[in-house]
């Protein structure tokens, strides 16, 4: 039986324990953060190294889920570990950073919103510069943030200068990492998918989708985290190829591509390297077999 440590969250590692033990993968829970980690014993091992105290809830896995979020704590748990990853550390960090990828997809010929990086601080001059090329209401959102988080919509050069003041009270605080923030066309009436990619292959997608109530109080951000529901779609092959190619000019073997589709545009929005795991039966039907496929040929180091 192949040991997996898992470092997502319990929702995904409670739907993908059962049928990956069905294929002959064990998964298990490594917690990697909010929580004390040894560093080590403070005692020097037989080969002049040092050795890690109570190694016993790290021991025994032999492939990876995905590098730790958090990359402090991740670099621990991956020494720890010493296993290979199923998206590691570079795969996470890449993207993390949605401007980055936007400008690697965009190079790559693929479509992706119009979008402005804006590296604060910046003088207030420079975010009305880099807003003349948009029209509104523009999309404003942190660079790093994950899950809607800090994102906004501005109708006017006013209010987008209210949001960036909101951000740099945030950024004002120095051990804030990443205080970059993107400016990004509003595409209305989008239809928000997120297609799952796993070695190549998409393998199934969802809607996410706000009912009646959500969208008479005005609110329009998909997020599951926000109180959208998801739902199995079947996507067409245009937007099937694209999430494809996302995956590949990225390099990364399993990731959660966004696309936004109106009636006459597909782009890609966002990218997750750590894509929550939905109800199989939203997924093609061999969506576990690829699954497992992709964690052994890991595993192998293939």
């Amino acid at each position: 039986m192949l040991r997996l440590a898992m470092t997502t969250d319990a929702e995904t590692f409670e739907r993908v324990r059962g049928p990956l033990a069905d294929r002959g993968i064990e998964a298990g829970h490594v917690r990697a953060k909010e929580r004390a980690l040894r560093v080590s014993s403070g005692e020097a091992d037989t080969e002049g190294g040092v050795d890690a105290a109570d190694p016993g809830e790290f021991d025994g896995f032999d492939v990876g889920l995905v590098y730790p979020t958090r990359l402090m704590e991740g670099a621990v748990v991956d020494e720890r570990l010493g296993v290979p990853w199923v998206n590691g550390r570079d795969a996470v960090v890449a993207s993390r950073n949605k401007a980055g990828v936007l400008a690697r997809l965009s190079a790559a010929g693929l479509p992706t919103p119009k979008t402005t990086l804006v590296s604060n601080p910046v003088d207030e001059s420079v975010v009305v510069d880099a807003a003349e090329g948009f029209s509104y209401p523009v999309v404003v959102k942190p660079n790093s943030a994950t899950r809607g988080v800090g994102v906004a919509t501005a109708t006017d050069l006013d209010s987008l200068l209210g949001v960036v003041d909101y951000l740099n009270l945030i950024h004002d605080y120095r051990a804030t990492g990443d205080k970059s923030f993107l400016i990004q066309e509003y595409l209305p009436d989008a239809r928000d998918y997120r297609a799952m990619v796993v070695d190549g292959e998409c393998a199934g997608a969802v809607e996410r989708v706000l009912d009646d109530d959500a969208l008479a109080a005005g609110r329009w951000k998909h997020n599951v985290h926000r109180g959208a529901t998801a739902r199995g779609v079947d996507l067409d092959p245009a937007a099937r190829g694209l999430a494809e190619r996302a995956a590949a000019a990225l390099g990364i073997d399993y990731l959660g591509v966004d696309l936004l589709a109106t009636d006459d545009r597909l782009v890609v929005n966002e990218t997750n390297a750590r894509p929550t795991v939905d109800a199989a039966t939203k997924y093609a039907d061999d969506f576990y077999d690829r699954f497992a496929a992709l964690i052994r040929r890991t595993a192998n180091g293939e």
